[in-house]
């Protein structure tokens, strides 16, 4: 019997590297650093692509986008939550809504919230007030507090439509 509700995580966490920007949402955000990733490593579209895929038992980011295949190098992460949006419909699911929190030190994250907020809407086809984006701190405990990278996690509610 397939639940009509389903509930999915995810979470994804990169490092920092040399660069002058970072994209979260599909934002960039003028940063002293930039990321390590074989794509944008856009960690806000990672781990909600993940929690999408998992809420609909699709699997994860890494089996249809792995790092190992060269198409996906430096690729623009918006493309993995629109193509991931498409499986989700094929299998008729519809997305309730979605949560998501960045974990970092630095930058400050709350001029670019609505604008992630409409990215993450329009990529999903939702409507913003399905959409939350929160930013905290580890309060300069670990690597995150250390500066040394960023993380997020995303929680998502997806219904199945009837046939």
């Amino acid at each position: 019997m397939d639940s009509h509700l389903r509930v999915g995580y995810g979470f994804d966490i990169h490092a920092f590297g040399v660069g002058d920007h970072i994209i979260l949402g599909g934002i960039k955000i003028d940063y002293k650093l930039g990321i390590n990733a074989h794509s944008d490593g856009d960690v806000v579209i990672h781990a909600l692509v993940d929690a999408l895929l998992g809420a609909a038992a699709l699997g994860d980011i890494g089996l249809h986008f792995p790092d190992t295949e060269m198409c996906w190098q430096k690729c623009e992460s918006r493309l993995f939550l629109k193509k991931s949006v498409q499986m989700l419909q094929k299998k008729n699911f519809s997305i309730n809504n979605a949560d998501i929190t960045i974990i970092a030190e630095a930058p400050k994250l709350s001029p670019y919230r609505e604008a992630i907020r409409t990215n993450l809407a329009n990529d999903m086809e939702i409507d913003i007030s399905q959409v939350n984006v929160k930013a905290t701190t580890t309060e300069k405990l670990g690597f995150i507090g250390r500066n040394e990278g960023i993380a997020a996690t995303a929680i998502v509610l997806i219904q199945k439509l009837a046939n």
